[in-house]
């Protein structure tokens, strides 16, 4: 089986590595154009073109991956199936018609819950305790295929964003090859989503990585987690009369402040923060934090 794989991220170049280890013919990758990045804002590839050039992987990075151009270009490479894993563009029903077999999407949620751009992030954010992996039909409407496999996933209280994608990736690579087996048996079992179950996962905007302290001190946390490590949620503090961002990347809900801790009193309960950044310092436990600046000498600015 032929194979034109679409990805962009970290997530779809570790799914891109287990298709190549197990010598699944990927004749091709589709993956989004370089981008400036950091403050020279030098062109950077997408992961996923990183590591199809050292496999010697024919890459394309169309600007819109649906013109009838870029549709003729693919038809070049004779694939049986598209696979897509995190591209960023949503794929017309012309580009989809284009391959036999057309094309499958590992998402990273139990659809129909977290359609879109951010579902695990939003899983946590919500304070989930389950979420987990559909590998599904791609159609032109969003992430709304039939579903051909799925697996639970139990979030951890205390794991965040990273962790779960790491985890959520290697789920998604066992039902993908579940899936590619079952098209090479021909035993596709295709089950239709109930729509009316559907929401929406939105991509996390600047707005929301901003803590406001007024908030339950378990829902700032289930931020935090949803947060880290990128972007990182952040609060304004003010440390000897100079106010600075201060980033946190781990917490956990207390009932009470702890006067040498660095501790937050929220809307309800209080936030112990364990794992932070200082505006132009390095990431480090809170405890060593206090070390050096002692809890009382730092004040949370509550207002937004």
């Amino acid at each position: 089986m032929k194979i034109v794989f679409f990805g962009t991220p970290e997530m779809a170049s570790k799914t891109l590595d287990a298709l190549v280890q197990k010598k699944v013919d990927v004749v091709a990758v589709v993956t989004k154009p370089d981008t400036p990045q950091g403050r020279s804002l030098k062109l950077t590839p997408p992961p996923v073109k990183t590591y199809a050039e050292a496999h010697n992987i024919p890459v394309l990075q169309p600007e819109k991956a649906s013109t009838p151009e870029f549709i003729e270009q693919l038809k070049g490479f004779h694939a049986d199936l598209f696979v897509v894993v995190a591209y960023g563009q949503i794929l017309s029903e012309a580009l989809l018609a284009s391959c036999p077999l057309g094309a499958i999407n590992v998402h990273y949620s139990l659809l129909p819950k977290y359609r879109g751009a951010a579902p695990f992030q939003r899983a946590l954010m919500n304070g989930d305790t389950e979420t987990g992996v559909s590998v599904i039909k791609l159609v032109k409407k969003m992430d709304a295929g039939d579903v051909l496999a799925s697996a639970p996933f139990t979030i951890p209280p205390t794991m965040n964003c990273g962790e779960l994608a790491d985890a959520l990736c290697l789920l998604g690579i066992d039902c993908m090859f579940k899936v590619l087996d079952d098209f090479q048996n021909n035993t596709v079992k295709p089950i239709v989503q109930d729509h009316t179950e559907a929401t929406l996962a939105n991509k996390i905007t600047v707005e929301e990585c901003r803590i406001d302290w007024m908030k339950p001190a378990r829902e700032i946390n289930n931020q935090i987690r949803a947060l880290a490590p990128q972007p990182g949620a952040w609060c304004e503090v003010i440390i000897r009369g100079e106010k600075k961002r201060l980033k946190i990347y781990s917490a956990e809900v207390i009932e009470a402040v702890e006067p040498k801790e660095l501790t937050v009193s929220c809307g309800m309960d209080v936030l112990r923060l364990l794992t932070i950044q200082l505006e132009g310092k390095p990431k480090m436990a809170a405890a060593d934090f206090v070390r050096g600046i002692p809890a009382y000498q730092v004040e949370f600015i509550h207002n937004k």
